[in-house]
């Protein structure tokens, strides 16, 4: 896979937004899922998915949401877009000049801001109609929206499979006849038929051979060049993190415990669960001395969240403060904020 690239690579001359304000901000959002049992089907718990989570993504940015499966990265990223409803929070989305409240929006107004919030799934294999052409499949956002008919609209569709990589005579096929990787590029050009200024990329490419996840990514890492797009990339891989981001937000039971830039992270993480993740990263020398610190133990139950610290029963570093009180997201460098007590002073050695 290609070298990542640095924070100063994509000038902010270059971005769609104001580049003092955030093109998305996330405030307190919750999703938490009721527990019902018994005939009656009383609720009797919550399942806290999402749990206060606060996010900025700058216009032009791609930020990496990562974290072991069952953090609660897709829920987040579907409530952020009103895929589900959130339980509680903000989203603020700058548009114009104008912070529009996404989750207060309904009928119309939320429909009209679609075209600017979209969606790549994870499974190119579910996410397709099998009973429709990709000419279909590509064209209905543009049907939906009335942005095109006729002869225009199969214009529309060829260019857009040209962006992706594909032929314009595809668009007659059906998705059982490509790729996972071709099927993957025929969910790109989907999101963005409307133009759209927010994508999220809910693991575009963990489905996918390892020699076409590089050819995703750069073809993703293109777009948004060439269109000024902002990402939110969900991934748990964090080679692939690495690759695409300038920004990469760790997460935990439902809440972020590290954000910091990407180089950063990977050179100097302060928080154990982000240890973890990076110890478990393979590399190329089979040789090389390497600190390897597994975590024991699985996710907790986000019905039942460990008391204090929610990593604290998993953490090789935890001590009594951490089971009594929880620690709050706070900044310990300029642009590098954790959820733990003692961030800074645990060494990490790679």
């Amino acid at each position: 896979m290609p070298e990542s690239r640095t924070q100063g690579e994509k000038g902010t001359e270059d971005r769609s937004g104001t580049p003092d304000l955030p093109l998305i901000e996330v405030r307190g959002l919750k999703k938490h899922f009721p527990v019902r049992r018994g005939a009656l089907r009383r609720t009797v718990g919550w399942v806290k998915a999402v749990d206060g989570l606060d996010l900025t993504i700058s216009s032009g940015e791609t930020v990496g949401l990562v974290g072991e499966s069952g953090c609660g990265k897709t829920t987040a990223a579907r409530c952020i877009i009103r895929l589900i409803e959130p339980t509680a929070g903000e989203v603020a989305f700058r548009h114009g000049g104008e912070a529009i409240d996404v989750l207060g929006l309904i009928g119309e107004r939320m429909r009209s801001l679609r075209r600017e919030l979209q969606y790549v799934f994870q499974d190119p294999f579910s996410s397709l109609d099998p009973r429709m052409t990709v000419r279909d499949i590509v064209a209905e956002p543009l049907v939906i929206h009335k942005e095109a008919k006729g002869r225009e609209l199969d214009d529309r569709v060829a260019e857009l499979l040209t962006s992706v990589g594909l032929k314009p005579e595809h668009m007659r096929r059906y998705p059982h006849a490509f790729s996972g990787g071709q099927r993957q590029r025929i969910g790109i050009a989907r999101a963005l038929a409307l133009m759209p200024s927010f994508v999220i990329a809910d693991e575009p490419v963990s489905a996918l051979d390892v020699s076409v996840q590089a050819q995703v990514l750069n073809l993703l890492l293109e777009l948004q060049e060439r269109m000024g797009l902002t990402y939110l990339f969900i991934a748990h891989d964090l080679g692939v993190v690495e690759y695409v981001s300038d920004r990469v937000a760790v997460m935990y039971l439902g809440k972020l415990v590290e954000i910091t830039d990407s180089r950063r992270l990977y050179e100097q993480p302060l928080h154990p669960y982000t240890f973890a993740l990076l110890s478990a990263l393979p590399v190329a020398d089979p040789d090389a001395a390497r600190d390897v610190r597994p975590i024991e133990g699985d996710v907790p139950d986000p019905a039942q969240v460990p008391s204090g610290c929610s990593f604290h029963p998993r953490c090789p570093f935890a001590q009594d403060a951490c089971g009594r009180e929880e620690p709050s997201l706070r900044e310990i460098e300029p642009g590098h904020h954790v959820r733990c007590h003692f961030a800074g002073e645990i060494e990490y050695q790679p």
